[in-house]
């Protein structure tokens, strides 16, 4: 599953392939030469900006070091893992998963370790949906998330309430630009919009009803694109004048002048997030603990989302964030991806997906 696995943020990204490790100590004060921590995320920009405004703040309020280690995205990253901890040659402390990585972890076993949650308090200040619990206790505390959003020409349009409208002919004939990926979220936002949500996704009968209303909507789709640039190309010169697109892009590409306007319908936007996870290993469970209770302070959370520009797993009003900063980069209601359902029947959904996109 490649949903949103996305934090090669704002197409900056981490063209890494393997084990592709590069390190560097943040902020040394000499109080903190005897404790560190190697912390894993995705590259480029990303990364950048981790090291650049997080860790200094980490490292000034704690006197842990960081040692930030470039991973790839984390299902190129849990293979790495597999031969990693088993030789005991670990190469973070630390990495940053997707949730449906999370679950192949704790399916596997001995990848991620447990976490003792009472040293993480303000993990508190998260939904518990983002405290990932496998079978081994919490295994996960949620990072930050992003979306991907309702995008309109409001130009050309008016702004839809429900994601329904996109089956409108009458609006949106052949003007809609939407991911030709099966996991990429149509599906999700389908099954919210018309039926009971992630429950129809869980079954054979229900993917394929889901899969019949999505071909309802083909002939108001123009591009079923791949690459963000063909849908970012295709607002610009008005071949598109609606469809799914990642909040944070849509958003800088409305600041630039382009006339997108990105929007949360009734039924909400997909929402995907990465977690913190302790390496199986890891002698560092205390340092660990101290950074995972350190991203989720809401100060934290609101730095990330200024800096970063992710979206922050904690209440709006916890923050400082003002109106406009918080409404950059999210919104709500939130429709979650069906990971379960992605993980288990993965060859069926894409094997039906492609069949339906194939029909003339």
């Amino acid at each position: 599953m490649t949903t949103f696995n996305r934090r090669t943020l704002l197409k900056t990204g981490a063209s890494i392939g393997g084990l592709a490790v590069a390190g560097a100590a943040i902020g040394t004060p000499l109080i903190a030469q005897s404790r560190s921590l190697k912390v894993g995320s995705y590259g480029g920009y990303f990364e950048n900006s981790f090291k650049e405004f997080v860790y200094p703040e980490f490292t000034a309020a704690t006197g842990i070091t960081v040692e930030s280690v470039t991973q790839p995205n984390s299902a190129d990253w849990l293979v790495t893992m597999q031969q990693a901890v088993p030789a005991g040659s670990i190469p973070t402390d630390i990495s940053l998963y997707g949730r449906d990585s999370m679950i192949k972890a704790s399916r596997i076993g001995g990848l991620i370790a447990p976490l003792d949650i009472s040293a993480i308090p303000k993990a508190e200040n998260l939904d518990g949906y983002f405290v990932f619990e496998g079978p081994e206790g919490p295994q996960g505390v949620g990072a930050m998330s992003w979306f991907s959003a309702m995008v309109v020409n409001p130009n050309q349009v008016d702004i839809p309430a429900s994601w329904a409208d996109f089956w409108d002919t009458d609006k949106f004939e052949a003007s809609l630009g939407l991911s030709n990926v099966h996991s990429n979220g149509l599906l999700d936002i389908t099954a919210a919009t018309f039926f009971d949500g992630e429950e129809t996704m869980m079954s054979n009968e229900g993917i394929l009803a889901i899969l019949d209303k999505v071909r309802e909507l083909k002939p108001n789709v123009t591009l079923w694109w791949n690459a963000e640039s063909q849908m970012e190309q295709g607002m610009k010169n008005g071949d598109v004048i609606g469809g799914q697109y990642y909040l944070d892009v849509a958003n800088l590409m409305a600041a630039d002048g382009f006339p997108i306007k990105a929007t949360f319908p009734k039924e909400g936007n997909l929402q995907d997030y990465g977690s913190w996870c302790l390496t199986a290993g890891s002698e560092k469970s205390a340092e660990a603990a101290e950074f995972m209770n350190y991203s989720s302070d809401p100060a934290t959370q609101a730095l990330m989302s200024r800096k970063i520009g992710t979206a922050p797993l904690v209440d709006k009003a916890m923050t400082d964030l003002t109106d406009d900063e918080f409404n950059f980069v999210s919104g709500s209601p939130s429709i979650k991806p069906a990971y379960e359902a992605y993980l288990d029947n993965e060859t069926f959904i894409k094997e039906s997906w492609d069949k339906m996109l194939a029909e003339s």
